[in-house]
């Protein structure tokens, strides 16, 4: 598939593709308004009330994502002991994550109290972060495997056409992992944001390079091939 606009149509057609076209939307919006405050503070408001309605729409297309995680972990939970553990406790965070994330949407919007929004804000993040240790921990190990096997391949006496296939996707593997570990450790300062603020990383231009790392990222996997 070449055409530009076929591809851009398949993206956006799954809820992936849409969450991320969203996130950009957010943060981008999010440093517009940091950069326009004093100089057009009128365009500066709609900048900000276009960042906080595309933060409230990511969290109504996440509505049930936390099955998502529970599905995971039945169908494909690790090949080893270690893999398994990390996939347990990360799928674990991801639940805890988007089920309180629908729960502090509902509280926005103002279907339930308002009053617990802190609260829920601060479980539902502790739970993204504890997710992306483990996501960020297992990729490691499996680039640090494949890494291995590209070697002892290379080193074979005979070189087949099957080891070099084989070399291609352990290599397309560790782009996508070096992605996924890219977007986790900029949600991860998103993340920590909440948790445990700081000057660092609740700085708007933290705060809006990492969402446009984690929503580039997510375009580059995502995007069809």
């Amino acid at each position: 598939m070449n055409d530009t606009v076929d591809k851009l149509v398949l993206f956006l057609g799954k809820r992936s593709g849409i969450d991320k076209l969203v996130k950009t939307i957010q943060y981008t919006s999010k440093l517009a308004h940091w950069h326009l405050l004093k100089t057009h503070p009128e365009i500066a408001n709609r900048a900000k009330q276009w960042e906080i309605a595309a933060g409230l729409s990511r969290k109504a297309y996440r509505t049930g994502q936390f099955l998502t995680a529970f599905n995971d972990l039945r169908r494909n939970p690790g090949r080893t002991d270690l893999l398994r553990t990390l996939a347990v406790l990360g799928n674990a965070g991801q639940m805890v994550y988007y089920f309180f994330d629908h729960l502090l949407w509902l509280a926005r919007i103002g279907v339930i109290d308002g009053k617990i929004t802190s609260k829920m804000g601060f479980i539902s993040a502790f739970g993204e972060a504890l997710w992306y240790v483990f996501n960020i921990t297992a990729d490691l190990i499996l680039i640090t495997a494949g890494i291995r096997e590209e070697r002892r391949i290379v080193k074979a006496p005979s070189e087949s056409e099957q080891g070099k296939a084989k070399i291609e996707k352990i290599k397309m593997d560790r782009v996508m992992r070096l992605m996924g570990m890219a977007a986790d450790s900029a949600d991860f300062a998103i993340a920590i944001a909440e948790v445990e603020p700081n000057p660092f990383c609740n700085h708007v231009i933290t705060l809006g390079i990492s969402g446009l790392i984690s929503a580039w990222a997510g375009w580059y996997r995502n995007w069809p091939s």
